[in-house]
């Protein structure tokens, strides 16, 4: 049984099933609810079509011939955790209906410590996040780099992903500017895998012992604990205006990649530089890239600050959305590979930085291998939250580098868990179990949950036979890397010294319009700093960078411009960071549909249709909800925003609903001539400042002239529906209409 292969054979049934017409994602369960209390006792309801658990392992690694489902609650009645059943749960055990309760309620005692202590302590760092199980299959491609099994060709690898951002605590936005994580987790025949990455390619710091430092000035302040999951503060740019080293991730964080459209449209690099190891014993550097079928693609700015109040769950829904319509999120798995030489160098490049990249014209990157995420959690607490990745879980085949940040983070990354998770054997937990036999010998601890047997948990041993043996022939080897002599010492190399020039890199591989939004986000976080020393200092960074965009962030925070105290580096821009200029497929945009009971609904039901069988997820959009005719309505004028769309069609010019006054909804006092809801101009407006597609026929016509948009580009007024959304779905490969921002 393999529970991956058979959620996609099943989830490619469902959508294939013409019987089955496509429904809309969000359903928030397997049930279909009544109006009236159920009372009749029956078994638990299975998981939903797009959701899956942990593989069936044993915490030693077995496999069980149960399903999946056989870790999910059994049976039909409440009971407490040792099975007893229960015949109420509403009550605490009380001396008379108005006494006070009894210290013997053994079941009130049970389940109000059990909730005491549903929480465990949050990650210090990615603790907003979300996850995703699915199937990494490889092309065989790196098979000559390394002797890692899961990379020889066509081997199909079960894994779990884990997208997040930096700053926030679990309860914060998702849009916030922010890095992303970006934390894979194989489970390979030969153990796990963890490639533990970001949104980036690049680290603020170089060296791990100022992550600590890092941290504590991207966080809230200690005294306030103000901002949340922002870096527009005080103690941010102090830290990175007087660590220059940063500015190359900084900048990075200030471009539109700091703000994603979505999880599936999102690059993810390993930072650092590993070593493969083929069965030759021949050894490679690489750096690890994922690149996003749909493309790397961003909120602007306003959609992002809309979106933290609109829905702050943004990215968490479209991810879990996408995934439930059939829309599976896929990402290509590629290598940079570099000569071992000792300098570790490449074009001059120091390998071992971590906030230095390899331009991708001077070293392509290979693609070796391609995942797709086809499953939901069944259980986010239990798998999202206690899945435990880290950097040491390496198969054979795959090693470290000295890069210090990395160095670090090996140690960082296992010393977490012993308090996140309550001790040492967080490997055991379902999400974390290698899908292999674990013959460790570590032994007790808090929750194991292995019963070992044999009496001699020690090498060599006769008493339990010599068992466990190493495997001298595939068994992991750490390169023997000579380590030349040297000095102990607290000191960089001199080639980490260069902190700008791969800065302006970035700076001059952005198109004009990306230019200006990164000046804007300077200019925004820099203008909320309070003291003007740090702002003052900053700007002498920028100055660094490039001139033009010093002087716009000077000029936008009334300060002047200054010189730079160092030469302004020659380099030659990457095309390949430039997020503009590509067309990508258009799977699983989201399209909303205005219309209402005077538009031609046949052909608002064709149009859905269309939308369903292009692989995109039509939204109706209607003066109130329940029906419009025959089709079920996603979304009315009030719940409607423009953010969640990546395009709009207009079938109608629908007037005023009754609930149009500012008083029930504030949207309602947007400006318009009164023949139109206030509301759909305003959704309208929105799209096109976003630079979204916006398409109309018969009366929707008349709302892009009202809204003063018609004839703008990207806009598209047409004889039909048919008509308008081939127009539509000829813009959406490029993202956005970026020619009304230039």
């Amino acid at each position: 049984m393999d529970p991956i292969k058979d959620a996609v054979k099943s989830a490619a049934a469902k959508i294939a099933d013409a019987a089955a017409p496509p429904a809309v994602p969000g359903k928030p369960g397997s049930g279909t609810p009544t109006v009236d209390e159920p009372t009749t006792p029956r078994e638990p309801l299975p998981p939903s079509q797009e959701q899956g658990t942990p593989a069936p392992k044993s915490p030693t690694g077995a496999s069980y011939a149960t399903p999946p489902a056989a870790n999910a609650q059994q049976g039909a009645y409440l009971t407490t955790s040792a099975g007893t059943r229960l015949r109420d749960t509403d009550h605490s055990l009380k001396a008379g209906p108005r006494g006070p309760i009894l210290m013997q309620d053994h079941h009130f005692r049970e389940k109000i410590t059990h909730f005491d202590h549903e929480r465990i302590p949050e990650r210090v760092v990615h603790a907003r996040g979300a996850g995703a199980h699915g199937v990494f299959t490889s092309y065989g491609t790196a098979s000559a780099l390394t002797r890692a099994r899961f990379l020889q060709k066509d081997v199909e690898t079960q894994v779990f992903v884990r997208f997040s951002t930096v700053l926030g605590s679990r309860g914060s936005a998702d849009t916030v500017r922010d890095t992303r994580g970006f934390a894979t987790k194989f489970y390979t025949e030969e153990g796990n895998f963890d490639l533990v990455g970001n949104n980036m390619p690049v680290f603020f710091i170089q060296d791990a012992i100022k992550f600590p430092d890092i941290v504590h000035a991207a966080k809230w302040h200690p005294d306030r604990e103000i901002p949340q999951a922002q870096s527009a503060h005080d103690t941010f740019w102090d830290f990175v205006s007087l660590h220059t080293e940063a500015q190359h991730h900084t900048i990075w964080n200030m471009s539109d990649r700091g703000i994603p459209r979505s999880y599936r449209m999102m690059e993810g690099f390993g930072v650092h530089t590993f070593r493969l190891v083929n069965e030759a014993g021949e050894t490679v550097l690489v750096k690890f890239h994922w690149k996003p079928k749909l493309g790397v693609h961003s909120l602007t700015w306003e959609e992002a600050q809309l979106a933290g109040g609109v829905d702050p769950d943004f990215h968490r829904r479209d991810l879990y959305d996408a995934i439930e319509a059939g829309a599976f999120p896929e990402w290509e798995l590629g290598v940079q590979v570099f000569p071992d030489t000792p300098e570790e160098t490449f074009a001059g490049i120091d390998l071992l930085d971590p906030t230095k990249i390899v331009p991708e014209e001077l070293a392509e990157v290979q693609p070796i291998g391609r995942m797709v995420l086809n499953r939901t959690p069944t259980n986010f607490f239990a798998e999202s939250e206690q899945v435990a990745f880290h950097l040491g879980q390496l198969p054979p085949g795959i090693d470290v580098t000295n890069d210090p940040l990395l160095q670090g983070r090996l140690f960082s990354y296992l010393d977490t868990q012993l308090t996140r998770l309550a001790g040492p054997n967080f490997n055991q937990i379902p999400i974390n179990r290698p899908h292999v036999p674990v013959n460790d010998m570590l032994r007790d601890g808090f929750h194991q949950q292995a019963v070992h047997a044999g009496v001699a948990p020690y090498r060599p041993n006769s008493l339990d036979e010599g068992n466990p043996s190493v495997d001298k022939k595939d068994g992991f080897v750490d390169v023997p890397v000579r380590i030349a002599e040297a000095p102990k010492i607290r000191q960089n190399p001199v080639s980490f010294d260069d902190h700008f020039s791969q800065a302006r890199l970035f700076w001059l591989s952005m198109s004009p319009v990306e230019q200006e939004h990164i000046i804007r986000a300077y200019s925004f976080e820099l203008g909320k700093c309070y003291e003007q020393a740090i702002k003052e200092r900053q700007l002498r960074c920028l100055a660094r960078i490039d001139p033009v965009l010093c002087s716009s962030v000077a000029e936008a925070l009334g300060l002047p411009v200054p010189a730079p105290d160092g030469p302004i580096a020659e380099v030659t821009g990457s095309p390949a960071l430039s997020q503009i200029g590509h067309e990508w497929p258009a799977d699983g945009r989201l399209i909303g549909i205005v219309a209402d009971a005077g538009a031609d609904l046949t052909a608002v039901g064709s149009v859905r249709e269309a939308v369903f069988a292009a692989g995109m997820v039509p939204l109706l959009i209607a003066p109130h909800g329940g029906k419009l005719g025959p089709l079920d309505v996603q979304r009315t004028f009030a719940t409607a925003r423009s953010i969640e769309f990546d395009a709009i069609l207009l079938a109608a010019a629908p007037p005023p609903a009754p609930d149009a006054v500012p008083a029930r909804d504030e949207k309602a006092g947007a400006p318009g001539n009164g023949a139109v809801d206030p509301r759909v101009l305003l959704l309208v407006t929105e799209a096109w400042r976003h630079a979204k597609a916006i398409g109309a026929w018969d009366a929707g016509a008349d709302v892009l002239a009202q809204a003063g948009v018609a004839g703008t580009p990207g806009v598209v007024t047409a004889a039909g529906a048919t008509e308008a959304l081939t127009a539509v779905q000829e813009l959406l490969p490029a993202h956005r209409v970026w020619q009304r921002f230039r």
